[in-house]
């Protein structure tokens, strides 16, 4: 088989696309979150590009998308096939991802490093603040290789919820936005509140940061979404423009939401409701019709700007809404494909040797399909919640999950990485003081290896 350049080209393309998305969520959660943790905040997305592309590569893949036969256990994970085959002995069934993409395997391998490595990210908008980076590090790796890993096999790689159960999930409401909701979840009940919260004011630092990640990630999912499709057809045309109009119209419901509750509508609002929009459209962008799309997005804006205010009535701490956005939005998405799939959008869905799935409630297919989405998304949520819970609690009883609370009060980026974003007082040597100033610290002063300052040497007033 030949390599068909095209599809091979568009792949390349979503690839990078889908990393420039990481980038631009360090951004967007770093102007959402407090001066003092910005840098913290932006280390954990950075961090996972290194971690996880190597992970990937060493087991991740072939974990994830091998077919093992062996005693039905192709069901919950992959085969080892892949681990530490020498370049030169791969195999023509390693050169060609699929029966008829013309795809190399690398090439797919690649396209899908770029969805774990942002996956695991997202978690990280939960616990800023306050969780200690070798204890992100520690739970990113744990993470990655026992739910996300897994989990993509079952969804994507010929697992359980795929050719079992039979859920659709175009490009990942369910393995990637419900994954990494449901775990941000259950981090931020095992770590805690953040100190002052919800009395002191945690308004987001810098909107423009905010608005600028929220364009980059909206640039980058078109590669997310219409690259899921793998090859060049009119499946990811529909992709493309569902990405488009449900991301549109969620920004408007959102706005709207906000102008009806608060009276101003605001940039932070109209930046939430874009990414509500792309998360729900996640999913369902491949087999739904644009005006659902739509209908889609400004449900998913609406209610995504309401599910936020639960972590006050709940009493839970998710520091920058990863459970009222991703979660609530994953979960939108992977409904809304039981109402609305058609196979006139993807052939696929009802073909018995591709999805062998049913079109949606809406479209001839009855309740059978919205059935098999709930299961299917319910899965995901109950083995990522219950993961990230035990995962956390052994960081907690290790003491490597959160840091102290006079670190907490002079910033995560000074005690736990020894720099600060901004600086804003005179040189070295005019008495300033620096970022230890801006801590409440005087130059020098001592913090311990659990992050702790020693309060003796407060800068006076």
């Amino acid at each position: 088989m030949e390599i068909n350049t095209g599809n091979t080209a568009w792949l390349l393309l979503s690839s990078a696309l889908v990393l420039l998305m990481t980038p631009g969520l360090a951004l967007f959660y770093g102007g959402l979150n407090r001066s003092k943790g910005v840098l913290n905040m932006m280390m954990m997305s950075f961090s996972c590009i290194g971690l996880v592309s190597i992970l990937w590569i060493i087991y991740g893949f072939t974990l994830a998308f091998g077919v093992n036969s062996s005693a039905g256990l192709n069901n919950f994970l992959g085969n080892f096939d892949y681990l530490g085959t020498p370049v030169g002995k791969i195999t023509e069934e390693w050169l060609f991802f699929g029966a008829n993409t013309g795809i190399p395997t690398y090439a797919f391998l690649v396209f899908q490093m770029m969805f774990a490595i942002i996956t695991v990210a997202l978690i990280s908008g939960s616990v800023s603040d306050r969780m200690k980076f070798g204890g992100w590090v520690l739970f990113a790796i744990a993470w990655f290789t026992i739910v996300y890993v897994p989990v993509a096999h079952w969804v994507w790689g010929g697992g359980f919820i795929g050719a079992k159960i039979r859920a659709l999930d175009f490009a990942g409401g369910t393995a990637v936005h419900i994954n990494a909701g449901a775990a941000a979840l259950a981090l931020a009940l095992v770590l805690g509140k953040r100190v002052g919260w919800p009395k002191e004011n945690m308004r987001p630092h810098n909107v423009p940061f905010v608005a600028l990640g929220a364009g980059l990630l909206w640039f980058g999912w078109f590669g997310f979404n219409a690259g899921s499709e793998l090859t060049v057809d009119g499946t990811t045309v529909f992709a493309f423009i569902n990405t488009q109009v449900a991301t549109a119209a969620a920004l408007v419901g959102w706005v709207i939401v906000e102008w009806l509750r608060d009276g101003k509508p605001t940039l932070v609002g109209a930046s939430s409701g874009a990414i509500a929009g792309l998360v729900a459209i996640t999913p369902a962008c491949g087999f739904i019709a644009p005006l659902p799309a739509a209908i889609l997005g400004i449900v998913a804006g609406a209610v995504c700007a309401l599910a936020v205010g639960l972590k006050y009535k709940l009493g839970y701490d998710d520091s920058l809404d990863v459970v009222g956005v991703h979660f609530v939005g994953g979960w939108l998405g992977s409904l809304a494909i039981g109402f609305f799939a058609t196979d006139a959008v993807n052939s696929g869905i009802t073909d018995p040797k591709i999805l062998n799935a049913s079109n949606g409630l809406f479209y001839g297919g009855g309740a059978t399909q919205l059935g098999r989405q709930f299961l299917g998304s319910l899965s995901v949520t109950v083995y990522s919640f219950a993961i990230a819970a035990i995962l956390a609690l052994i960081l907690k009883a290790i003491k490597l999950h959160r840091i102290s609370a006079e670190a907490e009060v002079g910033g995560i980026d000074i005690a736990d990485h020894g720099e600060t974003a901004y600086e804003n007082t005179p040189a070295a040597g005019s008495g300033g003081g620096g970022a230890f100033a801006m801590a409440g610290l005087k130059p020098g002063a001592a913090i311990d290896a659990d992050g702790k300052a020693d309060t003796s040497q407060k800068v006076a007033g």
